[in-house]
């Protein structure tokens, strides 16, 4: 099963300081290329033919340099957030029309070398109209924000952490367009807000994934996925 993967590229990436002054964070160069260009990459060896950038800060940026896909052989499109920012869960709920009736979610600063049509099985294999993936942290990546037990989520919360919390939200959902037409259209709302929704009502999936992710979203993790992905090319 593939599904068009929605890529969150809208934010300000104000912690990564100058480094994002004049360009948005999708197209910091990483191993000699932006790192948009990796994720396409990577999305593409798992299968994936369709992705929406969802972009608001230096969008237009974003899309010049990236196209529409035909250099990797697969479809690339772009949803603008409009004249204010609407937020993560906000700006997947402007995108529904283009994404159709299930969709993964990805952040814009994640890199993760996971099994995507693997994630997309345990989402219809579980009946619900959304998944969550997680991995084991420990707080080692960053803090821990998710209690995952007998196979299930039985707690998340970004603010609220506990000490039961060793896993983390890996950056990879899964959604039915319905989860997001529940929400105001022209209402700024985050996706974290969505997660916590669906977990109360016993409507989220959880998936573990091994190993870990790389992310740019602070400078430490920049340089990490940076080390990363240098070693990966040369190593081709």
């Amino acid at each position: 099963m593939s599904l068009p993967v929605a890529i969150l590229a809208g934010g300000l990436a104000t912690r990564l300081g100058d480094v994002t002054a004049r360009r948005p964070k999708a197209l910091v160069e990483i191993a000699g290329r932006p790192f948009a260009e990796h994720q396409i990459v990577l999305l593409r060896r798992h299968g994936i033919h369709e992705i929406v950038f969802l972009v608001g800060h230096l969008g237009e940026m974003v899309r010049d340099a990236i196209g529409d896909g035909t250099r990797w052989g697969i479809r690339v499109r772009y949803v603008f957030d409009g004249p204010r920012p609407l937020g993560t869960g906000g700006a997947i709920r402007n995108a529904l029309p283009a994404l159709g009736r299930r969709f993964f979610v990805l952040y814009g600063d994640s890199y993760l070398e996971c099994d995507y049509l693997a994630v997309a099985r345990a989402f219809a294999e579980s009946g619900r109209p959304a998944l969550m993936t997680v991995c084991l942290n420990d707080n080692r990546w960053d803090r821990s924000n998710v209690r995952f037990e007998a196979g299930r989520i039985a707690a998340y919360d970004k603010s609220g952490r506990t000490p039961g919390m060793r896993h983390i939200d890996y950056g990879l959902g899964v959604f039915t367009s319905e989860v997001f037409e529940a929400y105001d259209a022209d209402r700024a709302f985050d996706l974290a807000a969505v997660y916590q929704d669906l977990l109360a009502r016993g409507d989220l999936a959880g998936l573990d994934i091994p190993g870990r992710f790389y992310e740019i979203g602070s400078p430490a993790g920049l340089e990490e996925t940076r080390i990363h992905l240098s070693g990966t090319l040369n190593r081709r």
